[in-house]
């Protein structure tokens, strides 16, 4: 019989802050082409089903994408919005080294790393507990199960990577996906060459850190 109030031990507690702080946000130049064991992939999944969701209404769905012609489409689509991304850039008068960071930074894995994983918000018909006032709280749910993946993936020594810079329609056009299916994450998953001591983009100076007492308040604003 599984323990139905179990506890956990301090070193346990630390382990998970230690995988906390190690995650990243895993690029191209990184991955390794090694197929990934099955095993590892079922406990990726796995945790995502243990992820929290509004109303217990576990809106996420999941399409595992190896096929080489489909991650090609998705890759166009990624070189199309990462044009229009640049443009932005330009027109917000950032200073040329700024630019050329910018188009240094490799920003994707789709095609190089081994697996593919779009993460679809499926809306559920009629009223969800706890979404009523709130209906992007569904979203948020598909968010938790991103997370619990990219955690479990980190245990596991396997990076991920999100693409963020896509055209969500043709993203779903390629996979075939319902009309009513929202892309919530599109995800890079291999094994890689080195994890970073810190984010690639901290370490690079893209942004800084900002300290506790810059966004933890007490009692309000």
């Amino acid at each position: 019989m599984p323990d139905r109030n179990q506890q956990f031990s301090t070193e346990q507690s630390d382990l998970l802050m230690q995988m906390l702080a190690a995650r990243r946000d895993v690029r191209g130049n990184r991955f390794l082409a090694d197929e990934l064991d099955q095993s590892d992939i079922d406990k990726i999944l796995k945790a995502a089903l243990h992820a929290p969701s509004v109303g217990f209404s576990q809106p996420w769905e999941f399409v595992l994408v190896k096929d080489k012609q489909s991650r090609c489409t998705i890759a166009e689509s990624f070189f199309e919005e990462n044009e229009k991304a640049l443009q932005q850039f330009r027109a917000g008068n950032y200073d040329a080294a700024k630019l050329e960071q910018y188009q240094a930074l490799k920003l994707e894995g789709i095609v190089e790393s081994p697996l593919n994983i779009a993460v679809f918000y499926n809306p559920k018909k009629g009223p969800v507990l706890g979404q009523t006032s709130m209906p992007e709280m569904g979203r948020y749910s598909v968010v938790c199960a991103v997370q619990n993946m990219w955690l479990m993936a980190r245990s596991l020594n396997i990076g991920i990577g999100w693409v963020s810079i896509l055209d969500p329609q043709k993203v779903k056009a390629a996979l075939n996906a319902p009309q009513d299916r929202e892309l919530v994450a599109y995800l890079c998953v291999g094994k890689v060459d080195k994890f970073y001591d810190q984010p690639e983009l901290e370490t690079l100076g893209w942004e800084e850190r900002k300290a506790e007492q810059q966004v933890v308040l007490s009692e309000g604003y």
